[in-house]
């Protein structure tokens, strides 16, 4: 084969390589950060069930869990409780000094006495009763107040439907790993400079659980650009060594 000919060939496979290359250069960052962006859609997603339910387990117990087991555990046994509410103090009465506190130990007070005096089960009329015949309840202006403490089923209530009881205990894994459980802990005895002790909790997920298996150059960069900037090198909420209301990294 002509001299010139095989040149031309190596010519233009040289260029067809320098062009896949150029075209590579590009394609593949906007490829990895389109396929980290649905990744962490999805971790995020996880980290706010978390907050919300660590959030839900401190009410309760008064600090924060780094057990997930025992926190998807506490979800599905523990009811969440709620106020119902009819009735409202007015003006003169919160300065006459009734407070809702007050109004509500009073209902409650002659809740139980109606029903020990009529014999009544049924807690719509017991309410009725009071209401016309408990001579405290009206002079204090109760008629019409009632304050009853309902027990629900905690996920339905906190998660709104997004899960279930045959679904919670997915939060706790990272998403796009073989079930990797999120890193967490806690610092429960945390004092502010006031002297204040404030319950604290983070959960984490590293670059490197969830981003694997893309491309490794571009993970590297990605790791090594927030370390520079003194970021945590992954998706997070909450912070053990200072409040933060436990926000998340991304927000």
């Amino acid at each position: 084969m002509n001299s010139k000919i095989i040149y031309r060939i190596l010519l233009g496979i040289s260029a067809l390589f320098l062009a896949y290359i150029c075209v590579d250069s590009v394609v593949t960052p906007i490829k990895f950060e389109e396929k980290r962006a649905i990744r962490e859609t999805a971790v995020v997603k996880n980290l706010i069930a978390i907050r919300t339910a660590q959030a839900e387990f401190k009410l309760v117990k008064g600090y924060y869990t780094a057990d997930l087991d025992s926190l998807v555990m506490f979800l599905k046994t523990t009811p969440k409780k709620e106020v119902m509410k009819e009735g409202s103090l007015t003006d003169k009465q919160l300065e006459a000094g009734l407070t809702e506190h007050k109004a509500a130990k009073m209902i409650e007070k002659a809740i139980i006495k109606a029903k020990v005096k009529t014999g009544m089960e049924d807690v719509e009329e017991l309410y009725k009763y009071v209401w016309a015949n408990d001579r405290e309840i009206i002079d204090n202006s109760l008629v019409g107040f009632r304050r009853d403490t309902i027990k629900k089923n905690m996920i339905e209530t906190i998660y709104k439907g997004a899960y279930t009881e045959a679904n919670i205990g997915d939060i706790i894994y990272i998403p796009y790993t073989n079930h990797v459980k999120f890193e967490v802990e806690t610092n429960n005895q945390y004092t502010t400079s006031q002297g204040i002790q404030v319950p604290l909790f983070e959960a984490r997920a590293h670059f490197n659980t969830y981003l694997s298996d893309l491309d490794a150059q571009e993970l590297v960069n990605l790791i090594d650009k927030e370390k520079k900037l003194e970021h945590y090198t992954g998706l997070k909420v909450g912070d053990i060594n200072a409040p933060n209301n436990n926000a998340g990294n991304w927000e």
